[in-house]
C-alpha cells in the first residue's frame, strides 16, 4: 500500500467519524470540535486530489472563519441541555419519520443508478492539462465565465440570509436594554449632573 492510498483511506475514516459524532455528540461545543475535524479531513483529500486551492480555501474560510464563528456562538449561548433533550425527546417521532422518508428516497435513487460507460471518458475530456493550466486557473475560468450566474445567485442567497439573520438579531425584544447614544450625545450636563456641597460631618 502506498503512502496515498494510506493517506486516502485515513482522511476518509477520519471524515467519516467525525461527521457521524457532529450528529451524535451530546455538547454543542464537542459538535463544532468534531465538525472542524471533518473539515480538516475533507482539506486533506482536496490535497491528495491535487486540488490545492480549494484545499486552502477550506481550511481559511470553513475551518478558520465558519468553524471557529460557530464555536464561539456556542459558547457564548447560554443552552439549557435539560431543556434541549427534553425537546428532542418530544419531536423524535417527528424526526424519525423523516428519516426513513429520507432513507426510502436514497433507497429508491440508489436502486435506479446506472453508471453510464461514457461518464468517465466525457468527464475526462473538460478536464484541462496539469501541466498546462493550473487547478486555481481552471476553477477561476469555470466560476467567472461558464458559471458567472449561478455564482453571482449564489452570492446574492448569501446576502439575503446574513440580511435575515441581522433583522432576527436586532428584532425588537421585551426585557431587553438598549443604549440609545442619540439621547446619550444630546444630553444636558445642566440636568444630568448634580453638584452637592456636602460639609464635614454630613456625608452618609
Amino acid at each position: 500500500m502506498s503512502f496515498a492510498v494510506f493517506a486516502f483511506y485515513l482522511f476518509a475514516v477520519i471524515a467519516v467519524v467525525a461527521g457521524a459524532f457532529v450528529v451524535f455528540a451530546r455538547n454543542p461545543v464537542h459538535s463544532v470540535l468534531w465538525l472542524i475535524l471533518a473539515f480538516l479531513s475533507a482539506g486533506g483529500l482536496f490535497v491528495l486530489l491535487g486540488a490545492e486551492f480549494v484545499a486552502m480555501l477550506m481550511l481559511i474560510v470553513y475551518v478558520g472563519a465558519v468553524a471557529v464563528l460557530f464555536l464561539f456562538v456556542v459558547m457564548m449561548l447560554d443552552v439549557d441541555f435539560a431543556e434541549l433533550k427534553s425537546g428532542m425527546a418530544r419531536y423524535l417521532p417527528v424526526g424519525l419519520l423523516i428519516a426513513v422518508v429520507l432513507l426510502v428516497q436514497l433507497g429508491f435513487a440508489f436502486g435506479g443508478w446506472q453508471v453510464d460507460e461514457t461518464a468517465m471518458s466525457l468527464r475526462a475530456a473538460v478536464t484541462p492539462d496539469p501541466a498546462e493550466v493550473s487547478n486555481t486557473v481552471a476553477l477561476g475560468n469555470l466560476l467567472y465565465t461558464k458559471y458567472v450566474f449561478l455564482f453571482e445567485a449564489a452570492g446574492l442567497v448569501l446576502l439575503v440570509a446574513m440580511i435575515g439573520a441581522i433583522v432576527l438579531t436586532h428584532r425588537r425584544r421585551a426585557g431587553v436594554k438598549r443604549q440609545d447614544v442619540i439621547s446619550q450625545m444630546y444630553r444636558d450636563p445642566a440636568t444630568a449632573v448634580d453638584l452637592l456641597d456636602i460639609k464635614p460631618g454630613q456625608g452618609a
